[in-house]
């Protein structure tokens, strides 16, 4: 696997990413390109197309779409995006929210393991395993229901869990799964004007919830969960596809 594209909307590989330098809008030119992007996102998707349809008759690799963002940063929107036109038995869409009974008796792991891609298909997470650096730093008080060791200091607990994530997606390259992970960024602001468009617009009451409300409260403690996580992942080992040599940098 070669070193990703340049691209002006990937997180730095240099550890010291900030949420307030990461722009939640298109540029301003980009604002009159409508009917551009509308070209490239067919022609996006009927190479993803493509793709899996080359993923799915070799059966050797699976590819695994990664979503996390705050409520209403329009991950099922992009989902559904991405995936139009993809052949549905080459892939399979997976959300996370609240734990079950049965996932809280295993590691934080365990229930997105579950849900991996099979070799041949391509897998997408609507949320993830991050969610467990994120919400639950935010509310440690869910670490009761996870029945850990008492004792567990939560410093060290956030840096275990990031090293076992970075372990875990490492394992997932090694035996042929390709990780790509987004993060949708929104602005408070627009997360509020979508949360009174799904009041005010009936056909989307159903998206509304008063919780996602109340979580607003804790908006700067969730941006700095990000940020850490984000940081916490851009190691050598995902600037450079699984290699670890770090004079591969230099070569083409």
């Amino acid at each position: 696997m070669g070193l990703a594209a340049d691209s002006p909307y990937r997180v730095p590989f240099d550890c010291r990413f900030k949420v307030t330098d990461a722009p939640s809008a298109r540029p301003p030119s980009h604002m009159t390109k409508t009917r551009h992007f509308a070209n490239s996102s067919a022609s996006r998707s009927s190479n993803l197309k493509s793709c899996n349809d080359v993923c799915y008759a070799q059966d050797t690799h699976a590819v695994l779409l990664v979503f996390q963002a705050m409520d209403a940063a329009g991950k099922d929107g992009t989902i559904r995006a991405v995936t139009s036109g993809v052949d549905p038995a080459g892939f399979q869409v997976s959300s996370f929210k609240q734990p079950s009974s049965m996932e809280l008796e295993h590691d934080f792991l365990w229930r997105t393991t579950c849900r991996l891609p099979e070799r041949g298909r391509i897998g997408v997470f609507n949320r993830s395993y991050y969610e467990e650096v994120l919400v639950v730093r935010v509310h440690p008080e869910y670490l009761q229901q996870q029945r850990l060791a008492p004792g567990i200091d939560l410093a060290q607990l956030w840096e275990q869990r990031f090293h076992a994530i970075r372990e875990h997606e490492r394992h997932l390259y090694d035996n042929g799964t390709i990780v790509l992970k987004f993060w949708l960024n929104v602005s408070k602001d627009e997360q509020r004007d979508r949360f009174l468009e799904r009041i005010n617009v009936e056909q989307k009451n159903w998206k509304f919830s008063s919780a996602d409300v109340k979580e607003r409260q804790h908006w700067n403690e969730y941006m700095s969960a990000y940020e850490h996580a984000l940081n916490a992942q851009q190691t050598l080992h995902a600037r450079n596809g699984g290699r670890d040599n770090r004079a591969d940098f230099d070569k083409p």
